[in-house]
């Protein structure tokens, strides 16, 4: 556990894809902080299973949504980056996020602000708040979906501030490529998570329906998604920049 280790901020890393990402950072010899919303014990658990890989690791907590939330936020992250005689993030992924679905002429202005605030603003100002602490060389990963290139019923909002995510990591990998930091798009299918109330992942017609329309026949799993993201962050994916990924087994070709 060096201080010349590089260091991963990562939001929602208590479960499903940010755990599996915080996990699969770990496991690379990264150090990790992440946050999480409310589930303390969850979090607990992943920073005990990051730390068995040999790596430091801490849990924050955060609502990605509050953006008023972000100046005490980015001090906690300074704090822990002292602790570990850190001079600066190497990588962020932006990760944390709330589900919605409801038909496009059901959808009310609640709904559209809450996932606006979380998929969108939240990654923008959180993103900029910590671009202080981001190291020269850094990179940025923000999760959007495959919503924004096939069309489901019921996630028109969701899947248009995804869409507007994909072209803010364009204008990001842009504005900042002068510093050196590499900014991409990692869009996961459906996946096996507590993600929209577990309904991929509890739900037997729509894990039938998503493995029938996916070309390697199945759902999508937390570890299918989290070991790319770490991968994208490597030095063998160094001159990725500005694209998106698509992580779906070929769902909807």
């Amino acid at each position: 556990m060096s201080s010349s280790s590089r260091i991963a901020l990562v939001t929602g890393g208590s479960r499903g894809i940010g755990r599996a990402t915080v996990l699969a950072l770990a496991g690379r010899g990264l150090d990790v902080i992440f946050t999480y919303r409310a589930e303390a014990a969850a979090a607990a658990e992943v920073v005990r299973l990051a730390e068995a890989s040999g790596v430091r690791a801490r849990a924050i907590a955060l609502d990605t949504g509050e953006i008023s939330a972000f100046p005490a936020f980015v001090e906690a992250v300074r704090g822990a980056l002292e602790a570990w005689s850190a001079s600066g993030l190497d990588v962020l992924v932006n990760n944390a996020g709330n589900s919605h679905h409801a038909p496009f002429g059901q959808v009310t202005e609640a709904d559209f602000d809450a996932l606006y605030r979380v998929h969108l603003k939240g990654v923008f100002f959180l993103t900029q708040a910590l671009l202080p602490l981001i190291r020269d060389g850094g990179r940025i990963v923000n999760v959007s979906s495959g919503l924004t290139r096939f069309a489901m019923p019921g996630s028109s909002a969701y899947g248009s501030i995804k869409g507007a995510v994909e072209v803010l990591t364009r204008y990001m990998a842009r504005e900042l490529g002068a510093r050196g930091i590499a900014a991409n798009v990692v869009a996961p299918g459906a996946v096996e998570t507590d993600f929209s109330g577990g309904m991929v992942r509890d739900n037997p017609d729509i894990n039938r329906m998503v493995a029938q329309g996916t070309a390697l026949g199945r759902a999508g799993l937390p570890d299918d998604i989290g070991p790319m993201i770490a991968s994208l962050v490597g030095e063998e994916s160094r001159w990725i920049n500005g694209q998106r990924i698509e992580v779906s087994g070929g769902m909807a070709l």
